[in-house]
């Protein structure tokens, strides 16, 4: 779960190569210097992680800089009879595709998740019990070593709380996560990666996760720190915010800072990052639209952002010096749009530097420009975060 080589400053070589080189030990100066060498490289700080979910195939996701990722989580597999399975043949065939790709890039890690906004309505019900747990945990290992598949994303929207409407859920769901938890990390072992994508917001954090039981198993917990201001809001806002804008608003800060304080490891956090913006409709031209009253009408991706927000779109650029976050209007036919762009993620690359976090994901890939896009952003402003 490292950078690839290219964007780390510092990398520990191993004894016997060391030796190979001519290093000797009898000679008091080169004595010194190899551990002045060795104690650099073990005091280096951790690499960061760069995680991409995506629900295309390898035909798409080769036309993107994946030698600059560390992570692909492909998204989202099936469970049928208790048992992880794709689909259809062409998820399976997509999937093949993606893992293909690790041959041309060795350092790179293939998972799957499961779930989704919408796609976790038997969640509740299906994880109750322990025997229902046990056969997903075998059946998921079963597949993963037919298909080399690295590990396994939980995306549960949400145990315990209201996330897709109409979806069931139970206080009961919270300790059930656990017990989930502890049947995958016991059918895996050390050999396969687990982690889940957590909402960005306090209810969930408070609510939905025993994290005292649940962090010591899995790998990393992906931060939804993105639709904080969602699709079902009257009210516009920045929906993926490095700060709090106003003392109400949900934020990655706030995220973060409430399970640091909860001593979870930093290197084991995750902040998400949209590579997508949303846009309201109907709202008025007070504050340029922000915390204004409007009705969600359209996401739109990064890759579209020259056209849909191009210089005779009417859209005016802004940007909220508290919560480190661009906003666009038009005031002549009042949409508003939320949004991370360059400056918006060049700000969290140095919020993960400054508080020791484990990296950086985003949805989606396929949003993304294929050339000179977010991607090559942050793998090269966290290449600096190193130097």
């Amino acid at each position: 779960m490292a950078l690839p080589n290219a964007v780390v400053s510092k990398q520990a070589l191993p004894w016997h190569v060391l030796v190979s080189c001519g290093i000797s030990l009898i000679c008091p100066v080169k004595r010194i210097l190899f551990f002045a060498f060795l104690l650099i490289s073990l005091t280096a700080r951790p690499q960061y992680r760069i995680i991409a979910y995506t629900t295309s195939g390898d035909s798409v996701v080769a036309r993107y800089p994946v030698h600059k990722l560390t992570h692909i989580i492909f998204s989202f597999l099936r469970i049928k009879n208790d048992t992880l399975c794709f689909a259809n043949e062409n998820q399976r065939k997509a999937l093949m595709g993606i893992v293909a790709l690790k041959k041309q890039n060795p350092g790179l890690k293939v998972m799957v998740s499961i779930g989704g906004w919408g796609g976790c309505y038997s969640c509740s019900e299906l994880f109750s019990t322990d025997a229902r747990r046990k056969t997903f945990a075998r059946t998921t290992v079963e597949l993963f070593r037919e298909y080399h598949i690295d590990g396994l994303d939980l995306d549960w929207e949400y145990p315990a709380i209201e996330g897709y409407p109409g979806h069931p859920y139970k206080p009961e769901d919270r300790d059930n996560f656990s017990e989930l938890i502890r049947s995958l990390r016991a059918e895996m072992g050390d050999r396969f990666l687990l982690s889940f994508a957590a909402g960005g917001f306090i209810d969930y954090l408070e609510r939905s996760v025993d994290w005292k039981t649940v962090m010591p198993l899995v790998d990393m917990v992906n931060i939804m720190s993105y639709d904080l201001v969602g699709g079902y809001s009257t009210v516009t806002g920045h929906h993926t915010p490095l700060y709090s804008g106003k003392d109400s608003a949900q934020s990655a800060d706030r995220a973060i800072s409430w399970l640091l304080n909860k001593n979870i490891p930093s290197g084991k956090l995750i902040m998400g990052s949209a590579f997508y913006g949303r846009v309201w409709r109907e709202v008025p031209d007070t504050a340029h639209g922000l915390y204004q009253s409007g009705k969600f009408t359209r996401g739109v991706a990064f890759k579209e952002f020259n056209h849909y927000f191009s210089d005779s779109s009417g859209f005016n650029y802004y940007w909220d010096k508290k919560a480190k976050a661009a906003w666009r209007y038009d005031p002549a036919k009042k949409l508003f749009a939320t949004f991370d762009d360059q400056r918006s993620l060049a700000e969290k690359v140095k919020y993960i530097k400054n508080r020791h976090l484990g990296g950086i994901m985003f949805w989606e890939l396929a949003q993304d420009k294929e050339k000179e896009g977010l991607i090559e952003l942050i793998y090269e402003k966290l290449k600096q975060a190193h130097q």
